[in-house]
C-alpha cells in the first residue's frame, strides 16, 4: 500500500510541477505579448511623430511661399495707393478750377431739338 500512495504522491507532484511549468510559461508568453506590443506602440509612435515633422515641413514650405506672395501683393497695393494719392494731390486743383467753371459760368443756348411754332 505504501508504495501505491508513493505512487500516486509522484504524481500528483509531477502534475503539480506540470501546471507550475504550464503557469510559467502562460505567464512568460503574456509578458512577451506585452513588451511586443509596447513595442509596437513605440514605432508606430515614431512612426506617426516622423510624418508630422515632415507634414509640418511642407506645410511650412508651402505657407511660406504663400506669405512671400502675399507681401509681394500688399507691397504692390501700397504702391498703386501712394501713386493715387499723388496723382490726387497734382491735379486736384486743376479738377477744380474745371469743375467750378463749368458750374459757374453758363452761357444760354438753345438745344437743337427744339423747334420753333408760329
Amino acid at each position: 500500500m505504501a508504495s501505491q500512495t508513493q505512487g500516486i504522491q509522484q504524481l500528483l507532484q509531477a502534475e503539480k510541477r506540470a501546471a507550475e511549468k504550464v503557469a510559467d510559461a502562460r505567464k512568460r508568453k503574456a509578458r512577451r505579448l506585452k513588451q511586443a506590443k509596447e513595442e509596437a506602440q513605440m514605432e508606430v509612435e515614431q512612426y506617426r511623430r516622423e510624418r508630422e515633422q515632415e507634414f509640418q515641413s511642407k506645410q511650412q514650405a508651402a505657407m511660406g511661399s504663400q506669405g512671400n506672395l502675399s507681401a509681394e501683393v500688399e507691397q504692390a497695393t501700397r504702391r498703386q495707393v501712394q501713386g493715387m494719392q499723388s496723382s490726387q494731390q497734382r491735379n486736384r486743383e486743376r479738377v477744380l478750377a474745371q469743375l467750378l467753371g463749368m458750374v459757374c459760368e453758363v452761357r444760354p443756348q438753345v438745344h437743337p431739338n427744339y423747334r420753333v411754332t408760329v
